[in-house]
């Protein structure tokens, strides 16, 4: 992961955009090895799309390390990519047994300039509904990340997940964290890239839904991007 940055200092600099519901917030900082990009935070904002569609974005962080932002993608659910496809599906199994009725999948992903996955979080939220009220509802939280061959890469160090109610409610937030570290072949001493996931559903009465997603990243690099979705 070797950047062409080549800058001693840089001051503190922010940049907010607006493209397809997408936020992006990023912050400039010295780099003392310029071998990657600095850190940043992105967010996205979707609606919950109809059954069996699926609703997606996706940032680039560019050559000269600036957020690029892709439009929304809508589609069929069968558009997403296998592996989340079949994450998703796994983790469905169990929340169906919390509730029935209404489904919905999100996704929250990071991966590097050569298409490999690096880290991800994965959420499942059934919820079932009666007389304009959430009468029971839940949502499962999974994550998922690259090991290298020679047991080093990245690893889970922390998690989260929590629905602020599960029976008789007016609506229901959940959210769901995961941080990442990252020791190996790009970075032996495990102090430059952590990539920290979060992931946050409301589920409404009505049976519609909305899914925001986060992701900070210590360091970045040219190339990498970010995919988050619902379906």
């Amino acid at each position: 992961m070797n950047s062409r940055l080549s800058v001693a200092a840089v001051s503190a600099v922010s940049l907010v955009a607006l493209m397809g519901g997408t936020t992006v917030a990023t912050a400039q900082e010295s780099d003392p090895a310029p071998k990657s990009c600095d850190g940043v935070r992105l967010t996205g904002e979707l609606p919950a799309p109809a059954p069996g569609q699926a609703v997606s974005g996706q940032i680039t962080i560019g050559p000269d390390c600036e957020p690029e932002l892709g439009s929304v993608r809508r589609g069929p659910a069968s558009d997403r990519p296998a592996r989340t496809a079949a994450t998703a599906t796994t983790t469905a199994t169990t929340a169906a047994a919390t509730a029935a009725g209404h489904q919905l999948r999100g996704w929250n992903e990071m991966y590097d300039c050569c298409n490999i996955r690096m880290t991800g979080l994965y959420t499942v939220s059934s919820w079932d509904t009666a007389d304009g009220r959430v009468t029971t509802a839940g949502t499962t939280a999974t994550q998922q990340w690259n090991r290298e061959p020679w047991d080093a890469g990245w690893s889970l160090t922390s998690q989260t997940a929590k629905d602020d109610c599960a029976t008789d409610c007016a609506e229901v937030n959940s959210e769901a964290h995961a941080d990442f570290s990252y020791q190996g072949v790009f970075d032996p001493t495990g102090d430059w890239y952590d990539n920290t996931h979060h992931s946050y559903v409301q589920l409404k009465a009505d049976g519609t839904a909305s899914c925001r997603f986060d992701v900070e990243l210590r360091h970045t690099f040219v190339g990498w991007n970010w995919r988050y979705g619902c379906e």
